[in-house]
């Protein structure tokens, strides 16, 4: 096993990555910051952190088990992680890692930063992360996640090393959560291939009962809509199903992250916090709210990737493409709906889930925006008999 094990779909990334970990090889292929970009649930972090582990293993490019442990655990000395728990990364944050950079590494051969999500940065952060970027210390080593070149400022993408990644193929995804999650061969396929590669999602759907549930609901809510009214009622048990899926996802992790705080600073389960500790909780209280807003709208967002991929489905039944669905699961369903309805109604249905998207991560009102996608979805089933 090495660091580069569990990630798949990506041969030429780790081909780059490899070399420049190789101390044999790295005066030619190792440069002080890179970026990783490619869509989500390509694994952009799982490469950026098995790039780190290599890079700060003493055994080579390969890597080695304690350090890949430490790595895995964000506790590595040399090793520091900037994750988004907030809709935007905010400029505190980054500086507070710029200043972290002009450290020299204690044990590895670098000092590695990891940015995950940096397109979440604005204009003002990004130019603070620019100047560390111009004059690194000569043994630090920057890897930024995004999920394109374009969502950073050009100035900043003119001084990485810029990856791409590719998007996994089904049989690539399924065969990774077989393997790794143990989990029988046509359940991986099918959350492989219902995820649509996305990585983290096949392993939630292939290992998650409610997560599957969620999202078969979500896809016969759909199906289901008649007319407006119906239309605004599924709109509000989307959201609903939205904010499950964030709460599934949060909630236990909260409870670990708070119950690790007060033992930390010697407070017991059920003891009272002191008075002079209260403002450290609170700090801590608001940084999970911060996160539980962006779990929404991230669960949000998959809703409505789930609900193009069923439209996806019905066009290409309409057009006779012949092309295998995603969610074969309710071919026939997809079959009955296709038979009763027009391929440019069911484009237009597709174009205001793509809208709403936007409209989402632009700040407008989830429920406004889930409303006015789904009230489309009513002519794409006017003439369904």
């Amino acid at each position: 096993m090495t660091v580069w094990s569990d990630l798949t779909g990506q041969d030429d990334a780790i081909a780059i990555f490899r070399a420049a970990a190789d101390p044999a090889n790295s005066g030619d292929s190792m440069t002080h910051s890179w970026l990783i970009t490619g869509p989500p649930g390509s694994g952009r972090s799982n490469l950026a952190y098995a790039f780190a582990a290599a890079l700060l293993s003493r055994h080579g490019a390969d890597g080695d088990p304690a350090t890949t442990r430490q790595v895995e655990a964000r506790t590595h000395p040399d090793l520091a992680v900037l994750t988004t728990e907030r809709v935007i990364i905010s400029i505190e944050e980054v500086r507070k890692l710029v200043s972290s950079s002009q450290f020299s590494p204690s044990v590895g051969r670098y000092r590695v930063m990891v940015i995950e999500d940096a397109d979440r940065m604005v204009e003002r952060t990004s130019n603070v992360l620019l100047k560390a970027l111009e004059e690194p210390p000569e043994r630090t080593v920057w890897i930024l996640c995004a999920p394109s070149e374009a969502d950073l400022i050009p100035t900043i993408r003119s001084r990485v090393r810029s990856v791409r990644l590719r998007v996994p193929r089904v049989d690539e995804v399924a065969a990774l959560i077989e393997r790794r999650d143990k989990v029988d061969p046509q359940v991986a396929e099918r959350a492989a291939r219902e995820a649509q590669s996305h990585i983290g999602m096949a392993h939630r759907l292939a290992t998650n009962d409610e997560a599957r549930a969620r999202r078969d609901e979500t896809l016969s809510l759909a199906l289901g809509i008649q007319n407006v009214p119906q239309a605004v009622v599924a709109a509000s048990r989307l959201m609903e199903i939205a904010g499950d899926d964030a709460k599934a996802i949060t909630l236990e992790r909260d409870a670990e992250e708070r119950e690790s705080a007060l033992r930390s600073m010697g407070v017991e389960a059920g003891q009272a916090v002191p008075p002079a500790l209260r403002s450290q909780i609170k700090t801590l209280e608001d940084d999970q709210k911060r996160r539980a807003t962006r779990s929404l709208r991230d669960g949000l967002d998959r809703i409505l990737v789930d609900l193009m991929s069923l439209y996806r489905d019905i066009l290409l039944v309409q057009l006779g493409s012949g092309l295998p669905t995603i969610n074969s699961a309710i071919q026939s369903r997809l079959d009955e709906v296709a038979s009763g309805s027009d391929p440019a109604d069911t484009l237009a249905v597709l174009d205001a889930l793509a809208v709403a998207r936007r409209r989402i991560a632009a700040n407008v009102a989830p429920a406004l925006a889930l409303e006015a996608a789904l009230i489309t979805a009513t002519r794409q089933r006017r003439t369904t008999p």
